[in-house]
């Protein structure tokens, strides 16, 4: 099987070429290029296209987005460029050449008002430009009938930015933290949804077959958790794991408390059995997935 994969420079690329299993022929993008990857520039939708008639993968993973949730409400066209134009060139494209395309996707997409897990094939209604703009990328992924979306939440490894890589440095630094508490969702490991991602693309069915798999998937790691919960259990394994000699007092905030440019759904887990059920993988709880993350980067 061959794989194009966008975003091979970010956290989550990283992990997927980790993961990538034996069998794969692995095609990397990113922006920049370099380091053994294809340049590309997921803004350019015509570059997209050309891609993918180039190398004719049997899959592309799209993998790459913008993700600055607050900086898309100044750069809307930009946002929308990257995580909703994207993939309807590769889905344009695919259906020419007769591949398959796996979308990542996002929590951000629902308003998060219901104060219960989303299940898959429940309506979108996303309060922000990142949001909306990720909700239209996975319209685009499924209008291809080899199209499937995976959504998944609050994202981290232990490479690239993101929020537990920021707190480690924040424990160190400072001796107090407020971080929000009424927001809740859970938080996935890379390393867990590269699994994720690619079991995936082992049960996808070759187009036109029975598919064995929902064309909406739902991934994260498993129990539920505030940002605030989040920010706590980092600090305490940081000072198991000897990352850190001492935890920051960590004091917590209302969003109110906390503005931002772009509103976050105040509870955006999501229901993830169907799917976990359809993969045949077990969930590891949020805590044992970041204990693993950050005895990786004790051990570097």
């Amino acid at each position: 099987m061959k794989v194009l994969l966008t975003g091979a420079a970010g956290q989550l690329g990283q992990a997927l070429i980790a993961a990538c299993p034996p069998a794969v022929t692995l095609i990397p993008s990113s922006r920049g290029g370099g380091a053994g990857r294809v340049a590309l520039d997921l803004a350019d939708a015509q570059a997209c296209r050309s891609l993918v008639l180039e190398h004719r993968p049997d899959v592309v993973l799209n993998a790459g987005a913008y993700t600055a949730v607050d900086r898309a409400e100044q750069e809307p066209e930009l946002a929308r460029a990257v995580n909703a134009d994207a993939p309807a060139a590769f889905a344009a494209a695919l259906a020419e050449t007769g591949g398959q395309l796996l979308q990542l996707s996002t929590d951000f997409v629902f308003n998060g008002r219901q104060g219960s897990p989303y299940a898959p094939d429940q309506p979108v209604d996303p309060l922000g430009v990142y949001g909306a703009s990720k909700a239209a990328g996975d319209m685009a992924a499924l209008q291809l009938p080899a199209g499937r979306v995976l959504r998944t939440s609050w994202v981290y490894g232990p490479v690239g930015r993101n929020f537990c890589l920021t707190m480690l440095r924040l424990h160190r630094e400072k001796p107090q933290l407020g971080v929000v508490a009424d927001q809740v969702g859970c938080p996935t490991a890379t390393h867990t949804l590269a699994a994720a991602c690619w079991r995936a693309l082992e049960r996808a069915a070759p187009p036109g077959a029975l598919e064995p798999l929902p064309r909406l998937l739902h991934w994260s790691d498993a129990g539920a958790a505030s940002w605030y919960d989040f920010a706590v259990a980092i600090g305490e394994l940081g000072v198991e794991l000897g990352l850190l000699r001492a935890t920051a007092l960590v004091q917590p905030l209302t969003t109110d408390q906390y503005p931002t440019p772009a509103r976050r759904p105040p509870y955006s887990l999501l229901e993830c059995s169907g799917s976990r059920l359809a993969l045949g993988l077990e969930p590891l709880h949020w805590r044992q997935a970041l204990r693993q993350v950050l005895a990786r980067i004790a051990s570097t």
